[in-house]
């Protein structure tokens, strides 16, 4: 085990050197560069830096602030003379441009093996040598155990010795201008590497060393190659950090102890947090931020007995943080340009997760709480100084919401499945955190939340800034609000919750005026917009808290009415889309309970829950799409369109359900009056949707129109004519003439008439005269359903058809026939004549192919009278009246002459 850790860690450490040698490399030779004068347009080879000519520097890359030195200049006037010139070859003024261009030679194959290779596997050999040397004296039994780990210690020391002593003479002899591997470097890590790994074989193959003197030597050790990597470069920095977090796993005890571990934990994060400032190594830092948080992990399963050592932990390492890695404040890398900063802002939000952690592993402790608040303070305090950290503040504001909503479903974990108040016997868990303190501090997070974002606007440059603080100012309130609600008042109606977002709105509103009046600012129009939506939001939770849950759907549909409003008195683009966004939630509310409020929806007919719940949306929505509309058509306008039609639609419909079925919406039968209600309301909200797209001309209403219109057409053919038909089920249709077959085929054929008519010109003719033919096709049915009504009484699929009953049939279709074709020469249309041919061709068609066969007697016979003589009527009437031959009007006779005859 000791060998294979050994050689792994070794290993790891030589690779690190490796990467770590390629970057100091670069940074030595446009070291070399600038002390030469050359240009520093690209990223010359060591080679190259050592073999071109010195040149003025003539690049526009800003360097590193390291790499920086005071006594040089970058114009051209001023050309620097560099310090080893030779005084007979003065400089250049300036390079030529070939030259800046010339392509850098790469070092050749014999050149890689003698300068960098070599050394690479010489450096791993010598940690190897050192690891299979003590194997082999533990095998031979050569040495006893102590003679090994001193002679390990004691290589150890010659290798760290060896890398200084090379180090230093480099720094003598200049022979960093070569391109060589950092022997150095790789002398030191094999020394840290041995010297780590004889320390914990002294503690755990031989146990010469207790847990504590161990602890203690392998921290110095890895404390130590964390210095050693001011000197030697990131591999050691690697190496040294991840020894000095790996140390508390390989070390283990029967009793731990949670102060030792994070005291040392402490050190180890201050040491790697100074060294990536010091060094600026971005990954340093984000490799200790991760490790860090890694380590809280364990304390949490000690916090219901001793919350102090994470707690510890975690403030120290915030602490750190905030000191040595947040840019712009204190001693963290400078910044000066207002811009937010992942890292900076990533440290903090990582260590609130971590005492957000601790406050819902313990159960919401108070001590807890405090310490989760102290360091969400901080995190504003911090935010405000330095801009690079302000991300954090949007974190502090989720993570706020989620404890709270923890502690929520935490000590209430019935109100994931029920509805209203708690089971009787059911309480909050004893051993969870006191509602005062989670008051007191849900007060003050919006206190600090809403203060500090309305007072963060105008302060800076960056448009991003204000908004997060703004976004952040409006969430937290409204989230804690909601999260109170749900914990105190168990989601039931709550007066005092009422007053509190009533007073929430007003704040919001009270800043949502102060912003816009003030000059305009980068952020400042997001930023009011987002205090507007807060106003909003406050008052929608004010109405749900103070009504009964039926009530939320109608509170967010008049809210999003009152959004478009505002919209218009407050030309905010976000209020548009806010409106839009409530119309959505209301949307999917509907989707999760059709009923609204479920059971008690009522049984009496449209003067129930749905006709509130449906009807005050609906004409909310289309008094917002109003309003949106005078400002323009765009996205949020068509989705409060669209909402407006959907709950129309859905109105309508689920109060036809609910009165056909007595109530019950969710059966699973639709018979025939249900059915016909439905085409007749489809079509008449088509033909009304055609009428207003005309005004309008919005997509949504052409749509609409269209897809109602569709559904209609098929709903007819499909159910009133198939599935639903009296004629082949046993269902009763009522009296002789006001019975199911009036609304069921006759309205509807007078409906998609004038659908017909009402798209006639504004569509094509294909699509007006389809539903003309479908008004046709409901026509016939009901005169043919209704004579069989009078022939057969109100269950049309009893008997079989009389005689009679048959040439009814025939004599009704001809006088259809001749009533269109009256209509079509009255009106002169020419759509009503089609018709009239259509019908008697059916009639033609009845005659010779069923009545022919099936009636008898004086029946068939005045069937082909009446047929041919209303026939050869039709002809006549297109002679004479329709397509008259024109001709010269005829003179009236003259009297000739005695004595002449007539022309011939």
């Amino acid at each position: 085990m000791l060998e294979l850790l050994s050689i792994i860690i070794a290993i790891v450490a030589l690779a690190l050197a490796r990467k770590a040698n390629t970057r100091s490399l670069a940074l030595q030779a446009r070291l070399d560069a600038l002390q030469a004068g050359q240009p520093l347009t690209a990223k010359p080879s060591v080679a190259t830096a050592a073999a071109a000519p010195p040149a003025p520097i003539v690049s526009d890359a800003p360097l590193a602030p390291e790499l920086q030195p005071e006594d040089v200049t970058t114009t051209a006037a001023e050309p620097v003379e560099p310090p080893f010139a030779a005084t007979e070859q003065p400089a250049p003024a300036a390079a030529p441009p070939a030259a800046a261009s010339a392509p850098v030679a790469k070092p050749g194959f014999e050149e890689r093996i003698g300068t960098r290779w070599v050394v690479w596997v010489g450096g791993l050999t010598l940690a190897l040598g050192g690891f299979f040397m003590v194997r082999y004296s533990i095998e031979q039994g050569l040495l006893g155990p102590g003679v090994r780990v001193l002679l390990g210690g004691l290589f150890a020391l010659a290798l760290l010795g060896a890398g200084e002593w090379t180090r230093r003479k480099e720094d003598i002899t200049n022979i960093r201008a070569l391109p060589i591997a950092n022997i150095p470097a790789i002398l030191t890590a094999a020394g840290t590497a041995v010297a780590f790994a004889t320390v914990y074989a002294a503690y755990a193959l031989y146990d010469f060393l207790a847990p504590a003197s161990a602890f203690i030597l392998l921290g110095l050790v890895a404390l130590g190659t964390l210095a050693a990597a001011l000197l030697h470069g990131p591999a050691l920095a690697g190496l040294g950090v991840v020894a000095g977090f790996v140390t508390p796993i390989l070390v283990s005890s029967d009793k731990p102890d949670y102060w030792a571990l994070y005291i040392y934990l402490a050190v180890i994060t201050a040491a790697s947090f100074g060294l990536a400032r010091i060094r600026l190594w971005r990954w340093l830092a984000l490799t200790t931020i991760a490790l860090a948080f890694m380590w809280t992990l364990p304390g949490l399963d000690i916090v219901a007995q001793s919350l102090a050592p994470p707690a510890f932990h975690v403030v120290v390492s915030f602490a750190l943080a905030a000191l040595l890695v947040v840019g712009g404040f204190l001693f963290g890398p400078s910044q000066d340009d207002g811009r937010i900063e992942p890292i900076s802002s990533g440290s903090l939000a990582t260590f609130l997760l971590a005492a957000a952690l601790i406050v819902v592993d313990c159960g919401h402790r108070d001590a807890a709480m405090i310490v989760f608040a102290l360091l969400v303070a901080a995190t504003l305090g911090i935010a405000w100084r330095a801009a690079s950290a302000t991300a954090a503040v949007a974190a502090a504001a989720a993570l706020a919401a989620l404890v709270f909503l923890a502690w929520v479903v935490q000590t209430t974990p019935e109100l994931l499945v029920l509805q209203g108040a708690p089971l009787p016997g059911i309480d909050a868990d004893p051993l969870a955190g006191s509602v005062t303190t989670h008051l007191i501090v849900a007060a003050l997070f919006a206190i600090g939340f809403g203060g500090a974002g309305l007072l963060a606007q105008g302060r800076g440059n960056n448009a991003a800034v204000p908004v997060v603080w703004a976004a952040s100012g409006v969430f937290a309130p409204l989230a804690l609000l909601i999260a109170l609600y749900a914990r105190i008042a168990h989601l039931d109606r709550s007066i005092p919750f009422a007053i509190a977002a009533v007073l929430l709105a007003a704040a919001f509103g009270a800043a949502t005026e102060a912003l816009s009046k003030r000059a305009q600012r980068p952020g400042l129009a997001i930023s009011t917009a987002l205090y507007a939506a807060g106003t909003l939001g406050a008052l929608a939770l004010a109405l749900t808290f103070a009504l009964e849950k039926g009530w939320l759907t109608i509170a967010l549909a008049l809210m999003s009415a009152a959004t478009a409003w505002i919209s218009l008195q407050r030309p905010i683009p976000f209020l548009r889309w806010l409106a839009a966004i409530l119309a959505a939630i209301v949307v999917a509310r509907i989707g999760w309970e059709p009923r609204i409020v479920g059971d008690a929806v009522g049984t009496t007919p449209i003067f129930n829950w749905l006709l509130w719940g449906y009807g005050v949306p609906a004409a909310a929505f289309w008094l917002g799409s109003v309003w949106l509309r005078r400002r323009g058509d765009d996205v949020p306008l068509r989705m409060i369109e669209s909402a407006a039609i959907l709950f129309t639609v859905l109105l309508a419909f689920l109060e036809i359900r609910h009165a056909v079925n007595g109530g019950d919406v969710y059966s699973d039968n639709a018979g025939l009056t249900e059915v016909a209600l439905q085409v007749c309301v489809s079509l008449a909200m088509a033909i009304g949707l055609e009428r207003l797209r005309r005004r309008s001309g919005s997509i949504i209403h052409n749509v609409a129109a269209v897809l109602l219109a569709v559904f209609a057409a098929l709903a007819s053919l499909g159910g009133l004519l198939l599935f639903e038909n009296p004629l082949f089920w046993s269902a009763y249709i009522g009296g002789a003439v006001l019975n199911q077959l009036l609304l069921a085929y006759a309205a509807p054929a007078l409906l998609a008439l004038l659908l017909s008519y009402a798209v006639a010109g504004l569509r094509r003719p294909f699509y007006a005269n389809s539903f003309a033919a479908l008004a046709l096709l409901m026509g016939l049915a009901y005169v043919s359903l209704e004579i069989r009504r009078l022939y057969q009484g109100p269950v049309l699929s009893i008997s079989d058809t009389s005689d009679a009953e048959q040439y009814t049939y025939s004599l009704a279709w001809l006088g259809c026939g001749v009533l269109l074709l009256g209509a079509g020469l009255v009106f002169d249309s020419q759509r009503a004549r089609l018709a009239s041919a259509v019908v008697i061709g059916l009639t033609i068609c009845k005659a010779f192919l069923i009545d022919m066969s099936t009636l008898t007697g004086v029946f068939r016979a005045l069937s082909f009278m009446g047929l041919g003589l209303v026939l050869v009527a039709i002809g006549w009437l297109y002679q004479r009246i329709l397509f008259r031959t024109p001709g010269a009007a005829v003179a009236p006779p003259q009297a000739a002459p005695s004595g002449d005859s007539p022309p011939n």
